[in-house]
């Protein structure tokens, strides 16, 4: 397993080792041990999984506030996502700054996404499913959201016409969100 850093502190891309032969693959996409070892230590609660069926649907930003606010560890199982994180961590010299990557079942790399990040993903073609762990479970009172195309944080989405839920049009600019990091 190999984790990189990204432009932003604490968020990692993780390549785990792929053993293939005529018959597939085969590889580990969580060891908490060698987590461990990598310095990335998480105690991940619950596990998500959505499916977009449809190229262009964007999911986010969330995050979770504080005492509720998640780690995630992000991959794709099907298809292909634009994944995004912003920095919302107020002290932070990265403060809303973005980071992007293209994840898929295809290059089979993940995504760690620290408390104090917003995230988000496009997807990039249909039938796309993501899965991801939590570090906390869900909390519907600490759950919150930005504006995916806020102008501030100048995300480069690949689409200009997402489809979105009535929660993610609704979510205020970052200058309005209410943040506790």
């Amino acid at each position: 397993m190999e984790i990189n850093q990204t432009t932003l502190d604490g968020v990692f891309i993780i390549k785990s080792k792929i053993n293939e032969d005529q018959r597939g693959f085969f590889m580990e996409s969580y060891n908490k041990l060698k987590f461990q070892r990598l310095g990335v230590n998480f105690d991940f609660v619950q596990d998500n999984h959505s499916l977009s069926v449809t190229k262009g649907v964007l999911r986010g930003l969330h995050y979770q506030l504080i005492p509720k606010a998640q780690t995630k560890l992000i991959r794709v199982i099907a298809g292909s996502i634009f994944d995004v994180v912003v920095d919302i961590r107020k002290a932070s010299a990265t403060f809303g700054q973005w980071y992007g990557v293209t994840l898929s079942s295809a290059n089979k790399m993940q995504l760690l996404v620290p408390a104090g990040f917003a995230h988000g993903f496009c997807t990039l073609e249909p039938n796309t499913e993501v899965l991801y762990k939590v570090d906390e479970h869900y909390s519907p009172e600490h759950d919150r959201g930005i504006l995916w195309n806020d102008p501030a944080i100048g995300i480069q989405w690949p689409t200009i016409s997402p489809l979105l839920s009535e929660k993610d049009q609704k979510y205020p600019l970052l200058k309005d969100a209410e943040i506790n990091f």
